[in-house]
């Protein structure tokens, strides 16, 4: 029989995930309240869509309730988030044109992992390396941030709710996937923690440090 992680575990993932996706709300906010876009990226949305999906699909098929569980709320509201941001985006076109390569992506995501690998447990690895990949890739994507954190010696461009939120969900979510022995799980949020420690450091060091503009 499979191990099971402890009531109490699941439910911090649950909470510190959901916790982190809220963070968003204050997008979705200002979207609404502005009723514009402006200063807010929309590639985060897609991204994390993509994300939550892909593990929502590897949460079905390990029949993993805490994962689908997460994954269908982040969806839901990632999703949520996507509209608004078209309803509200002066270049429809082009954030239309981009949510119908998610649509793609994930038409043929399903197509290969349903009809081109038969057998379940290969299935099962292939998409949790996918997971794992895409994951990985989201954690990493905001060093440039970082670098432009130390260049302008301000942290206008981080968000400390969210550096909370990703350390607690990722530290949550590792312990978890030590709990089921799922490297899947544990290996990407291995980089969510290191980023959010150097987040917190970035905060910690440029707390008293006067804003210095960067070059054109």
């Amino acid at each position: 029989m499979a191990p099971q992680p402890p009531p109490l575990l699941a439910a911090a993932c649950i909470g510190c995930t959901l916790a982190m996706f809220g963070t968003g709300l204050s997008d979705l906010r200002q979207m609404l309240a502005t009723k514009s876009v402006e200063n807010i990226q929309f590639l985060p949305f897609l991204t994390t869509d993509i994300n939550n999906l892909s593990w929502l699909g590897y949460g079905c098929l390990k029949q993993d309730w805490t994962l689908i569980a997460v994954n269908t709320i982040g969806a839901a509201l990632q999703t949520l988030y996507i509209l608004v941001y078209l309803y509200y985006s002066p270049t429809k076109r082009a954030v239309l044109l981009q949510s119908l390569v998610l649509l793609a992506v994930l038409a043929t995501g399903y197509g290969y992992f349903t009809l081109v690998v038969g057998d379940a447990r290969t299935r099962l690895a292939r998409l949790g390396l996918f997971c794992s990949a895409f994951t990985i890739s989201m954690y990493l994507s905001p060093l440039a941030d970082l670098a432009r954190v130390v260049q302008s010696r301000s942290t206008r461009c981080l968000s400390f709710p969210l550096a909370v939120t990703t350390c607690l969900a990722s530290s949550s979510w590792t312990l978890y996937g030590l709990q089921l022995r799922d490297p899947y799980i544990t290996v990407p949020n291995v980089p969510g923690i290191v980023t959010s420690v150097v987040r917190f450091w970035l905060f910690w060091r440029y707390r008293d440090k006067p804003h210095r503009p960067l070059p054109a």
